[in-house]
């Protein structure tokens, strides 16, 4: 068995667009609880944005907050709250 790691294809990368990155108009933030999540990256997979990576972790500057990543998630391990500016 290989030892590479396994390279995935998104359909999208995150990139700033020409107002600036998507993340600054976000009025909810999602937050992840890693007790619950089981890994799965139905949520990297279902995100719009391409703002979740590989290790599941959410790029928050293009997160748009609109919520996918915790309705998919089959864990109920990611949160929406409200953003504090």
């Amino acid at each position: 068995m290989s030892t590479e790691k396994r390279v995935r294809l998104a359909m999208s990368r995150p990139m700033e667009g020409a107002c600036g990155k998507t993340g600054t108009w976000r009025v909810f933030q999602p937050v992840v609880d890693r007790k619950k999540c089981n890994a799965c990256g139905l949520c990297a997979g279902y995100c719009p944005d391409a703002a979740i990576n590989d290790d599941l972790v959410i790029d928050l500057a293009y997160c748009k907050g609109c919520g996918i990543c915790a309705n998919e998630c089959p864990k109920k391990a990611i949160t929406m709250v409200r953003e504090e500016k």
